[in-house]
C-alpha cells in the first residue's frame, strides 16, 4: 500500500489534504468520551475530598469517644521539695506536702590499702554482708585478689549492696553502699574472711534512713523517695526538704481540645460539601460544584447531621445544645465557650456520657463514629460511589480505545480507496492522453 505522501501523484488531486480532513472529522468522535473522562476524573477527585473530610470527622469522633480521655488528670506542684505524677485514678484535690527528711542509702568504707596489694595470696577468701532487714549473703573472693577484684566480686553478687574503689589521696578504699534507700535496707555489718589488711573504717559509716513527710498534716514514712499512694493515684518524687503544694485536677484542657477538634472537623466537612455541591449564576455564567446533585453527598451529610442532633439517654446533658454546642442556620456547629466551660467544671460525668456514652448506650461521638464506619466501610455508600465512578472510568477508557481502533480502521479504508482512485484517475489520464495523440494523428 502506498504511503500518504504518494497520494495524488497519479491523479494530481489533493488526496492527502482530503484524507487529513476526514481523519480530523473522525477524531471528533473521541471528544465526547474525553469530556466524560474529564468529568469522571473530577468526580473521583471530589469523592476523594468528601472521603477525606468524613474521615477527619471519624477520627475526631473516635478521640472523643475514648472514655480514658475523660479520666485524664493533671498534677501541678508549687514548691521545690517534690514532684508529682498523677494517674487517671487520682481524685482531684489540693494537697500540702511537707518533707522533713529524704530517704538515703547506707554506706561504709574500709581503711586505706595500696590498690595493687594482693589481699589473699594463694587462698580463697570471702566476705559476709548483712542488711538491717536480716538479709545476709556470703560473697566468695578468688585467690590472689586485689581491692578491685573484691569490688568486682561484690558487684557481681546479689547481696543488695554495690562497691567502688575510692582513692583518698594516699591510699585506696573499698566503699560499700546499699542499693536501696531506707533504714531497713541499710548495712548492718560487713565481715572480711581471709582478706589480710582489709578492715572497716567505722568513722565513714553512714546509716540509711527513711523519708519522712506529712500530707495535709498526716505523717508518712517511706523507705524510698518515690512515695506512692500517699495521695491516691499519685506518685510523689521527693527532691528536697521543705514544703510544696500539689494540685490534682481533671485535665479539662485535653477534653475541651477534643470537643473543639470534633466541632472543627464537622464544620470543615460542611465547608467541603458546600463547595462540592455549590451552584451560582453571575453575569450570565454558571458555576457548579463537582458533586452538585450527587445523592451520596447529600445523604452522607443528612445522616451525619441527624446523628449530631439526636439526644442521648440519661438525666444530665442530653443534646449538644445542653453543653453549649448549637447548629446555626448554615448547618455548622458553634460553641458557647462559657456554657461549655461550666458544663466541664460542674458536670464532668454528664459531659462524658453525652459524648462517649455508657456501657448500655453510645454517646453522640460514638454514634457519629459508628455511622461513619458504615459510610466509609468496604460496602458503605461512599466507598460504593467511588467504586462506581472508577468502574465508569474503566468503561470509558475501553470505549476510547475501541473508538481509536475504529477510527484507525476507517482512515485506513479511506486511504485504500484514495489509492485506488488515484490509480484509476492516473490510468484514465493516460488513456485520455493516448486517445488525444491518436486523434491528432488522424
Amino acid at each position: 500500500m502506498a504511503s500518504i505522501s504518494s497520494l495524488g501523484v497519479g491523479s494530481g488531486l489533493d488526496l492527502n489534504g482530503l484524507l487529513d480532513q476526514l481523519q480530523e472529522a473522525e477524531q471528533e468522535k473521541l471528544v465526547p468520551i474525553q469530556q466524560q473522562q474529564a468529568e469522571q476524573k473530577t468526580q473521583i477527585s471530589a469523592y476523594g475530598q468528601l472521603q477525606s473530610s468524613l474521615s477527619e470527622v471519624q477520627s475526631s469522633a473516635s478521640d472523643l469517644n475514648d472514655p480514658e480521655l475523660f479520666n485524664s488528670v493533671t498534677s501541678n506542684v508549687e514548691g521545690e521539695s517534690a514532684e508529682a505524677a498523677a494517674t487517671p485514678d487520682a481524685p482531684p484535690g489540693r494537697y500540702d506536702v511537707n518533707v522533713q527528711q529524704l530517704a538515703t542509702a547506707s554506706s561504709i568504707a574500709t581503711q586505706g590499702v595500696d590498690e595493687e596489694t594482693v589481699l589473699n595470696a594463694d587462698t580463697e577468701a570471702s566476705l559476709d554482708v548483712t542488711l538491717n532487714d536480716g538479709t545476709a549473703q556470703n560473697i566468695k573472693v578468688e585467690a590472689d585478689s586485689t581491692l578491685s577484684d573484691v569490688r568486682d566480686a561484690i558487684n557481681a553478687s546479689d547481696a543488695g549492696v554495690s562497691a567502688s574503689v575510692v582513692f583518698d589521696g594516699s591510699q585506696s578504699r573499698l566503699a560499700i553502699a546499699s542499693e536501696s534507700t531506707g533504714a531497713e535496707a541499710g548495712i548492718d555489718s560487713v565481715a572480711f574472711n581471709g582478706l589480710d589488711g582489709l578492715a572497716l573504717d567505722t568513722a565513714t559509716e553512714i546509716q540509711g534512713q527513711d523519708a519522712k513527710l506529712d500530707v495535709n498534716g498526716i505523717a508518712i514514712t517511706s523507705d524510698s523517695n518515690q512515695v506512692e499512694e500517699a495521695i491516691q493515684g499519685t506518685t510523689l518524687s521527693l527532691t528536697d526538704t521543705g514544703e510544696s503544694t500539689v494540685t490534682v485536677a481533671r485535665d479539662e484542657e485535653s477534653i475541651r481540645g477534643a470537643i473543639t477538634g470534633f466541632v472543627d472537623s464537622y464544620n470543615n466537612m460542611k465547608s467541603t460539601t458546600a463547595d462540592l455541591t455549590s451552584f451560582s449564576s453571575e453575569d450570565g455564567e454558571t458555576q457548579a460544584g463537582d458533586l452538585l446533585g450527587d445523592s451520596t453527598t447529600r445523604m452522607a451529610e443528612s445522616r451525619l447531621r441527624s446523628t449530631m442532633t439526636e439526644s442521648v439517654d440519661g438525666d444530665g446533658l442530653q443534646t449538644l445544645e445542653d453543653a453549649g454546642i448549637s447548629m446555626n442556620v448554615d448547618g455548622e456547629l458553634e460553641i458557647d465557650d462559657e456554657q461549655l466551660d461550666e458544663a466541664l467544671s460542674t458536670q464532668p460525668g454528664a459531659v462524658q456520657t453525652l459524648f462517649s456514652g455508657t456501657d448500655e448506650s453510645a454517646g453522640i461521638a460514638g454514634r457519629v463514629e459508628e455511622e461513619l464506619d458504615t459510610m466509609l466501610g468496604e460496602n458503605g455508600m461512599v466507598e460504593g460511589a467511588v467504586t462506581g465512578a472508577e468502574n465508569q472510568m474503566d468503561r470509558l477508557e475501553e470505549r476510547y480505545s475501541s473508538m481509536e481502533d475504529s477510527i484507525a480502521t476507517t482512515v485506513d479504508r479511506y486511504r485504500t480507496q484514495f489509492q485506488e482512485l488515484d490509480s484509476m484517475v492516473s490510468e484514465m489520464n493516460q488513456t485520455s492522453s493516448y486517445l488525444t495523440q491518436q486523434l491528432s494523428a488522424m
